[in-house]
């Protein structure tokens, strides 16, 4: 067997570390310099050194690349609401989930989620996926907040302000010249909605 060949064979593995993470970051890399539409999972196994097979053990569709941490962010934003003290105000319960998220929204992931976000922005698809995305954080949120106790309308309106808060929030912190922590942009996000409300 040929050097060449060899080498092919081991770039190609499918036993090769992070293969997620790399298949996640190849995405990105071909979505942003090519475009969405024009990239195609075998270009994108390729570019990891992977096999599409590998590629589909991961993920369904290479719109799913994008999106592929929503239900973990959809737990961690219901474990903080879920684990606020039981005096909190339903706002503070879900003030609390949004806080929480600073476990993902941290400085070593900013610069993979500015890159995602002007992908996701570019593409009316992806977009619609991201509305939907939202609409499942804020149901969930709802859902959790019923299981506190907080009746409706309430647990839903609170629910859709509570996405409100994090989609300005999300906004700041992807923009360049932001220069603030993710906790911080969520309370003056809360606040500035706190304001309006009682004005």
């Amino acid at each position: 067997m040929s050097a060449a060949v060899i080498a092919i064979i081991g770039r190609m593995t499918r036993w090769g570390p992070d293969a997620r993470g790399r298949l996640m970051k190849s995405a990105l890399e071909l979505y942003a310099k090519r475009g969405y539409d024009q990239t195609t999972v075998a270009e994108i196994a390729e570019r990891a050194g992977l096999t599409e097979r590998t590629f589909f053990r991961h993920f369904a569709d290479k719109k799913e690349v994008l999106f592929a941490g929503s239900n973990d962010l959809r737990d961690l934003l219901v474990r903080g609401v879920a684990g606020a003290p039981s005096s909190a105000a339903p706002i503070e319960a879900v003030a609390a989930g949004l806080l929480a998220a600073s476990a993902v929204f941290n400085e070593e992931r900013r610069d993979y989620s500015m890159r995602r976000q002007s992908v996701i922005a570019a593409n009316a698809e992806l977009r619609e996926r991201e509305l939907i995305k939202l609409a499942a954080l804020a149901s969930a949120i709802a859902d959790t907040l019923r299981r506190r106790g907080v009746s409706d309308p309430a647990a839903s309106l609170t629910a859709e302000a509570g996405i409100a808060v994090f989609r300005v929030a999300f906004d700041r912190w992807v923009a360049a010249h932001n220069e603030l922590g993710w906790s911080e942009l969520v309370r003056g996000s809360l606040a500035e909605l706190k304001a309006l409300v009682a004005s």
